[in-house]
This record gives structure tokens, sequence and C-alpha cells, in this order.
């Protein structure tokens, strides 16, 4: 996310007390972390540190065991089982695990992914032919198929067995298969809620190999599935991070000649990985094919059991990955200039973009680029013949994509996704009155936002608690991603001792506070965006690897003007807070009338007027003092 000057609206969340995490072995910050989070008690918090075992899959999954009585059927007659894969990194992974397991299992696979220029996303009836043609009789999908409606009636008429494993929305008529292995098929509050597609993959692949009692058969399973996961952008919580508790740890010394290759390539060393190392490291490498080539490439790379073979399909990646980056930025640039120029007033509440020339296999990308700058759900339309246009859509959280989509599927030809991202093709003539339709939908949504992004730290740092120690315990908190990101930390009052602007746009910045300095980097600033000397700064802790050196760094989402003053919004009111060691805090409403209170020893909030027992004006002193700084 790129960090953007003083436009942005800072949510500073109620002051919630730490107490009922008293005991963990945690600073006081990171306690904070994890009350803001849900943890209301010691032993949730210690179960998400040190995740128990998880329940058996076929009690999750109701049709897990006759899909995997099918494979093992497969497995012990040597039959020839088509793995239908899609074209990002979780089809990939999910493509490759599977091969990688069955194969070994003493089934026959082979890959089936589309194109994504020649035949768009999942399974399709000209492949279905294809492979019956062919003497295929079951297929498995992976990352798609359960909305392939006209793939899996021509499969049933051709008395075709297709296993489908799928986490995109189950349609309300579910077509024809012999099983579906779907997170919302498992009960409320299963950990297996949030498993992308290769994490599907990874569950059916176990219960096969545990059918047949032959585990080593998938000891790379576990390494696809960290990568696919993380990729995907699954939630990093419930069976996802248990097992990505367990991958990260040996994913360094995979034994999938490929991963092997890739990491090589990207300078990541000997080390133990880190969700961040996947996201910003191996998956792009990855991605990049399914965007601009030939998935087979990946599939090719992650089944490759030769470590010179694989080291050159990783660089094919990484050329592709290269000349995603350079489209990527091009059309970045294309569609802010179109953005500012027809939005001379207030920007639509839905940005639709479309330029028949642009590549589909990047628009996803510069779609969340155009989210995370304008803080709107986005979609960027290109070409796709035949009068037809092909869209990537990406929303902000809170806005779900895949109801936005199903609520105008009366004019699209097609659509599909989940509530952060979705895609659709459209015919040219219904594209204006589509982006009225969006408009409508997101219109309550944007209501509900404050004015500019929203940043809301988690808790309130001194630059001298940015340490090693601090580093160390919040790596217990790790892995990070969706459903867990970093913790977002603030510090107030800091200055700014010195501003360098670097090549590719962003921003190095060292501040003081105290006797204490610390470097810190925005990624993609506006060069013409003024750095206030004395400022509050919110941010995310990373290392910066340089030439065998390894420091802290703090990585900048947002900067605001330090002010002895804090700006409180409650709809059509405000309230202005302050303080001082004579008079305390001092709360104000629009209608000049004030509030005072002292802060004991012990952090709880003292007044002698009545009206602070009001709940509400309780909570209002709280965040007064969170804004303030005077509470973590």
């Amino acid at each position: 996310m790129p960090a953007v000057p003083l436009h942005w609206s800072w949510s500073l969340p109620a002051v919630v007390e730490p107490s009922p995490l008293l005991g963990l072995d945690l600073p006081l910050a990171l306690r904070c972390v994890l009350r803001r989070r849900g943890f209301t008690s010691r032993s949730e918090a210690e179960t998400f540190l040190s995740p128990s075992d998880l329940p058996p899959t076929s009690d999750h999954f109701p049709d897990l065991d006759q899909a995997c009585a099918r494979l093992v059927k497969a497995c012990r007659a040597s039959e020839r089982v088509a793995i239908c894969g899609d074209y990002d990194a979780d089809g990939m992974t999910s493509t490759a695990l599977l091969l990688r397991a069955l194969g070994p299992l003493g089934a026959d696979p082979e890959p089936a992914i589309p194109s994504r220029m020649d035949e768009g996303y999942g399974l399709n009836p000209a492949m279905v032919q294809r492979l019956y043609d062919d003497g295929v009789r079951l297929l498995v999908t992976v990352d798609n198929g359960v909305a392939a409606g006209e793939a899996l009636d021509l499969a049933a008429s051709l008395n075709m067995q297709v296993i489908v494993t799928d986490h995109h929305t189950i349609p309300a008529k579910r077509p024809p298969m012999a099983a579906l292995i779907h997170p919302a098929t498992t009960p409320d509050g299963s950990p297996y809620r949030g498993l992308a597609g290769v994490g599907l993959a990874y569950v059916l692949a176990h219960a096969v190999a545990e059918a047949l009692n032959k585990p080593e058969a998938i000891r790379v399973a576990r390494d696809l599935f960290c990568i696919g996961t993380v990729a995907d952008m699954a939630p990093l919580v419930g069976a996802n991070r248990s097992w990505l508790l367990e991958g990260l740890n040996h994913l360094h010394r995979s034994e999938c000649r490929g991963l092997q290759a890739l990491q090589r390539l990207a300078g990541l060393g000997e080390r133990p990985l880190t969700a961040e190392d996947i996201g910003f490291q191996l998956a792009p490498r990855i991605n990049a094919v399914g965007r601009l080539g030939e998935p087979k490439l990946v599939v090719d790379l992650l089944t490759a059991e030769d470590s010179d073979s694989a080291m050159a399909l990783a660089r094919r990646c990484d050329d592709f990955n290269r000349q995603r980056r350079d489209l990527c930025d091009a059309i970045e640039a294309e569609a802010v200039a179109l953005v500012e120029a027809e939005t001379s007033d207030a920007l639509p509440s839905f940005l639709l973009l479309a330029q028949s020339h642009w590549h589909h296999g990047v628009i996803g990308i510069v779609a969340a680029r155009l989210m995370e700058r304008y803080h709107r759900p986005t979609a960027l339309l290109a070409g796709d013949g035949d009068g037809c246009l092909r869209a990537s859509v990406r929303g902000p959280v809170g806005f779900a994509v895949d109801e936005a989509l199903s609520s105008c599927s009366d004019l699209l030809s097609r659509f599909g996704g989940h509530p952060a991202a979705g895609g659709f093709t459209v015919k040219a003539e219904h594209v204006h009155a589509l982006h009225e339709r969006l408009c409508e939908q997101a219109d309550g949504w944007l209501m509900t936002q404050a004015l500019g992004r929203p940043v809301q730290p988690d808790a309130l740092l001194h630059l001298n608690d940015v340490n090693w120690e601090l580093w160390r315990h919040l790596q217990s908190l790790a892995p990070f991603g969706i459903g867990h990101p970093k913790p977002l930390f603030w510090s107030r009052g800091v200055t700014v001792e010195e501003r360098r602007d670097l090549k590719g746009g962003h921003l190095a910045l060292r501040l003081r506070q105290g006797d204490s300095e610390r470097r810190a980097i925005a990624w993609r600033w506006d060069p013409s965006a003024v750095v206030p000397e004395s400022c509050d700064v919110a941010y995310s802790i990373s290392i910066n690897r340089w030439q065998g050196e390894q420091r802290l760094q703090l990585e900048l989402k947002a900067i605001r003007a330090h002010t002895e003053l804090v700006l409180i919004d409650r709809g059509t009111r405000q309230y202005t807070a302050c303080w001082t060691e004579m008079s305390g805090l001092t709360l104000t409403n629009g209608d000049g009338k004030t509030l005072q209170a002292k802060i004991e020893q012990e952090k709880s909030l003292t007044s002698d007027d009545d009206l602070a027992r009001d709940t509400r004006v309780v909570q209002l002193m709280e965040e007064a003092c969170l804004g303030l700084g005077l509470r973590p």
C-alpha cells in the first residue's frame, strides 16, 4: 500500500484494556494488538499463537470420502486423471500439487489449464470435449469449476466423472458433479473455511495418501500449499495458519527443484522464509507467467526433477515478471490520467475504466493499485473481441464484489469472484448502464467511509520501542496476511531529520523522537507531497537486508502533521481534545462546552462531572487519549 500524506483519515479505535491477556510473554503493545483483534482471554490468545491439532477433514467436508474413494480407485488402476487448473498462482500450484501427489500414488495424472488469452477462466465445454475424445474419463478441478455449468453438464452427458475442488461462490443451482470439496460446505466456524484452491487440493491429496498408506507421496505438497495460499491472499487463520506455521519452517529446504530455483533467483538465501518472502518475491514470479504466458511453464517448473532444467524454467518466469512490472506501470499511468481527466469534480463511487488495448493478464493488478489509491471499488476492462470487454474487479474491505456483480447479472455475459475480487465479461453497449448500476451499489458503502482512506493504527509506540526484542515477539504473531494483517503501529510527535527521494517514486526518511532515531521508507510516495517537519507516523515494522547486513525499518503507511489537538468526528458532530500536565484531558464539543478528566497512575480516567459516566462520553475520552498518545 503506498504511503500518502495529509488527506488520509486516521481512524483511532476505542481504547481496549489488554488486561485479560496478562501473563502472555508479549509486550503491552502486542497484547493490545491481540485484544483489538478479538482475543478476549489468555487461552484464546495462546491457542492462536500455538494452534492445537485440527479436526479430521473428513468430518468437515461432506463429499471428501467419496472423492477420496474415487481417486484411490484411479490410483490402484493407474487410471488417467486430468487436473483442470487455473492460470493464477493458486490454480497452478494446486495443479502441480495433485500432479506430484497422484503420480507416486499410482494414477496417471495430466495437467489441463486453459489459456488466459484464448479460453478464459476455468473449465469449459471445449476442454471437456477434448479430454473425452482423448480417452480421459475422470477430471479433478482445482481452484475453479463450481460455476462451470455448461462444462459440467457436458461431462455428465458424456458419462465423465468430475471431482470439483473450488473456493469461489457456489451458484444457486449446483451443476452435476461426482463430489464437491468446497469451504462453504464445512460447518460454521470450521478452521477449513478459509482454504484457497491449493488448500483444498492439499486436503484431497492428504486423504488419498492416507487411504493408500503412502504419506511420502505428498512430501512436497505442504510447500506448494504455502506458496499458493499466500499468493492467493487467503485468510491466514484456522487451518491456513496452522499449516503455514509448519510449512514455513522447512520451505527453504524444499525438495521441489522449481522452488529451490525460484528462491535462488530471488536471493532469499538459506534462511527460513516468511509469508512476505512468498508474497513479494516468489508469488509474483509465478503469477506473471499465468498473466502473460502459458501456465504450463509454471506447472513444468514445479514438477521438474532436474535442477538445471528447473533453473532454466525459473529464469523464464523471471523474464515474464519483468515484463509484467513494465506493463503494470504503463497501464497504471494511463489509468490514473484517465481518472484525473474525466473526474474534474467528485470521483464516482465505483471506478470503471476501459481501454481495448490493455492486457487482460495485468489489469487485476492495476485495478488493485487504483483501489488503494482512490479508496474505491475498481474495475478495469480490456477488449475481448466480438464487441465484448473482459474485466478484473477489486474491492476495499467492506464492499462485497461478488454481491455487486450478482446484482448486475442481467447486464453481464459472464461473471464470478468473491468479496474482495472478481471478474466479468460484458458487451460494449452495456458498459454505461453497468457503471451506473455499480455506482448505485457502491454509494451506500461509500457513505460509511470517512473522508480519505482510513488508517487505523493498532498500538502506539515510542521509536525507542522499535528494537530487536519487539521484533522477536512480533514474529510470534506471524504469519501475517489477509484476515491477520501485520500490526500497524504509530508514533506521535517525531521529527524528520533527513529526507531522500529514491528511484521508483519511493521516499526514505530518518526520524527522531527524543534520543532515538529510526530509518523509514514510504513506497510509491507522491514526490510533490509535503512532509511536515514534526509529524505523527503510522507504520509497520520490517527488516531491510542489504549486502549481508540487516536492520529494522519502518514501512510508512501514512503521515500527518503533529498537533497538540485531536479532532474526533461523530457523524454531524465534532469534538476537540487536548491534554496538559496541569489541566489533564479536556474534551470540547461544537457548542464550546468542555469536559475535563484526569488520568490516574493505573491508566484509568476520572472526572467529577456526572456526564463522564455516560458510556458514549467515556468512549470519546478514551479515543481522545489514544489520539493524543496517552495510552497504547
